[in-house]
């Protein structure tokens, strides 16, 4: 196992003569590809498997020990979700994102000013699940658009964040066209936005619960290699779906509402209208709550549903659950 392959392009040379030579299996991990793009490094082309490796997933991993408020004020990443104090993962989460500015933006010289680009990641956590708007967040922290994209870029080819494309298949609506921004983690979401009289803690609290959604979303899709792509789905005239799934698994559309009580007229009129453009979906609206109800074509359900298997196994794919939810097992007994 070679780990930061990325810090050394050139080994890749005598990985690809040994794999070609004597046949030997390699595992290589890095958390950035920018670096060996940019030297023209031998990417192994045809004898390499790409796996990305995800924060922790409730069901495939911390199964009956997963506790919802945590995850929300935590995030999931192993060594912030499992800390014995609330204290002890808030400094573990500043500690990585100071690593992160510090040795993979700052070493690497992917930015000339680094107090701009740390302007520009609490900017962009008010895109946290919203359309990104790039000319926005330049003029929040003050730099030109072309660098803020530039800097949009080198959150994603360092795994930080990524964006969610709008599903446009057969529209028959007018969509928008820009994509939805995250950032990878919620309690990295969490860390980077800031908080004061301005900033509402509901607000900041929804979308850590959509992140949360998202991350297991992608967590479990690339774990059991399902090959569902996910987007989002958004029209001109502000309808809008979170997470739409599509693929050989099914065609879901879910939505994410941090809170117990719906109002059936507007909670649910995003996914009304999806449904009537595309009677093959599923629809899943995931709430605080405890209750199931059925609703036309929407099941409304609590979100727990998602992060202990019940929906994917109600969506027919064939996962074990826990015999019983009142195992013994910690946390650290979970293989990564």
């Amino acid at each position: 196992m070679i780990d930061e392959v990325q810090r050394v392009p050139a080994v890749l040379n005598e990985v690809h003569r040994l794999i070609e030579e004597r046949r030997l299996c390699f595992i290589l991990t890095g958390s950035s590809a920018r670096k060996l793009r940019r030297e023209g490094a031998n990417l192994l082309a045809g004898r390499a498997i790409r796996k990305e490796m995800h924060p922790f997933s409730a069901m495939l991993e911390l199964k009956q020990t997963f506790e919802l408020s945590r995850a929300l004020e935590r995030g999931l990443l192993p060594q912030s979700y499992l800390a014995e104090e609330d204290e002890l993962s808030k400094a573990y989460l500043e500690t990585y994102l100071a690593t992160y500015l510090k040795e993979e933006v700052q070493e690497e010289g992917l930015v000339r000013k680094l107090d701009a680009f740390a302007r520009f990641l609490e900017a962009a956590s008010y895109s946290q699940g919203g359309v990104l708007n790039v000319s926005r967040v330049a003029e929040d922290c003050a730099i030109g658009r072309k660098a803020a994209e530039g800097y949009f870029e080198i959150l994603e080819d360092l795994l930080i964040s990524f964006r969610l494309p709008v599903f446009s298949r057969r529209a028959k609506r007018k969509l928008i066209r820009h994509e939805k921004f995250y950032f990878f983690d919620a309690g990295v979401f969490r860390a980077l936005r800031p908080r004061g009289p301005l900033d509402s803690d509901a607000e900041i609290a929804g979308l850590a619960l959509e992140t949360l959604v998202l991350q297991e979303l992608k967590s479990v899709n690339d774990a059991l290699g399902l090959g569902i792509d996910i987007s989002f789905w958004r029209t001109h005239g502000q309808l809008e779906v979170d997470f739409v799934l599509y693929g050989e698994p099914g065609f879901h559309a879910i939505e994410v509402k941090a809170s117990s009580r719906l109002r059936d007229t507007e909670d649910l009129k995003g996914i009304r209208a999806f449904l009537d453009d595309y009677p093959e979906a599923t629809g899943t609206v995931f709430h605080t709550g405890t209750q199931t109800r059925h609703l036309e074509r929407i099941v409304i359900r609590p979100v727990t549903d998602l992060f202990d298997g019940k929906w994917w196994r109600d969506c027919g794919l064939k996962i074990s659950l826990p015999a019983s939810s009142h195992s013994e097992r910690h946390p650290g007994d979970e293989p990564r």
